[in-house]
C-alpha cells in the first residue's frame, strides 16, 4: 500500500496531480467565495469551511467509489445520435445550474438587492448557500476525479492529493473571497469566468472537449489586465487625493 514512498515517480506524480488538482479547484473557490460573500460576516468563516469540507469529502467519496464512477462514463442512452453518459448528465445539469447562478448574482449585483429582504432571509439563507455549494461540489468533484483517475493508478497516491489540494483552498480561499467581495468589478469578472465554466461543462456534457489550458489562459489574462486597472485606479485617486 505504502510501497509508492520509495519512488521518485510517485512522488512526481503526487506533485504533478496535487498541482492539478488545485487548477481544477479555481473555479470552486470562486463560486464558493462569491456565495459565502452573501452570507453575514459571523457566518463565512463556517461557510468557507463547510463547503470545502463537503468538496473533500465528496472527491474522497468518488475516489473510493471508482466502479461506479467509471460505469458513469458509459453510454445509457443516444438521443438525435449523440451518446449520453451519467457523467454528461451531471456537467450537463451542473453547467447549466452554474449558468443559472452566475446570471442571477450578475444580475444583483448590477442592479442591487433589497437590504431588508436580506435581513428576512438570514436564517435560512445558510442553508440555502451550502445547498448550492454541495450541489456544485459533486459536479466540479466529479470531473477532478476523473481527471486524477487518468493520471495515476494508485488511490492512495489520488487521496493524498485531495487532501493537499483541498488544504491549499482553505488557506487561500478566506484571502481570495476578501479580495473578491472588496473589488465589484473583480467580482463581475469572476463571474463571467463562471459563466464561461458553465459554458464549457455543457459542451463537455455533448462531448464537446474544450481544452482547459485556452480558458485558463483566458482567465489569467483578463485578471492580469484587471489587477493592472485597480493598480491604476489606486494611482488616480491617490493623485486626486494629494491635490486637494
Amino acid at each position: 500500500m505504502f510501497e509508492w514512498i520509495a519512488s521518485p515517480e510517485a512522488w512526481v506524480a503526487l506533485a504533478t496531480l496535487t498541482a492539478l488538482e488545485i487548477v481544477l479547484g479555481i473555479d470552486n473557490i470562486i463560486f464558493l467565495s462569491i456565495l459565502v460573500g452573501r452570507l453575514p460576516e459571523h457566518q463565512r468563516k463556517l461557510g468557507r469551511t463547510l463547503g470545502l469540507g463537503f468538496a473533500m469529502l465528496t472527491r474522497l467519496a468518488l475516489l473510493f467509489s471508482l466502479t461506479w464512477v467509471m460505469s458513469l462514463t458509459h453510454p445509457f442512452m443516444s438521443p438525435f445520435g449523440y451518446d449520453i453518459s451519467g457523467r454528461d448528465l451531471i456537467l450537463i445539469g451542473g453547467g447549466l445550474f452554474l449558468l443559472y447562478k452566475a446570471t442571477v448574482e450578475i444580475h444583483q449585483s448590477v442592479e442591487g438587492e433589497d437590504e431588508a429582504a436580506e435581513l428576512k432571509t438570514g436564517s435560512s439563507k445558510f442553508f440555502v448557500v451550502i445547498l448550492q455549494i454541495a450541489i456544485l461540489d459533486i459536479v466540479f468533484s466529479l470531473d477532478s476525479v476523473i481527471t486524477a483517475v487518468g493520471l495515476v493508478s494508485q488511490i492512495t497516491l489520488m487521496a493524498i492529493a485531495i487532501v493537499i489540494a483541498v488544504g491549499v483552498m482553505m488557506f487561500a480561499a478566506k484571502s481570495i473571497g476578501e479580495f473578491v467581495e472588496n473589488h465589484p468589478t473583480v467580482k463581475i469578472l469572476a463571474l463571467s469566468f463562471l459563466v464561461v465554466v458553465g459554458v464549457t461543462l455543457v459542451m463537455e456534457g455533448f462531448e464537446v472537449h474544450v481544452p482547459k489550458g485556452y480558458i485558463y489562459f483566458a482567465m489569467a489574462f483578463s485578471l492580469g489586465v484587471e489587477m493592472i486597472n485597480i493598480r491604476m485606479r489606486k494611482k488616480l485617486t491617490a493623485k486626486t487625493d494629494s491635490l486637494q
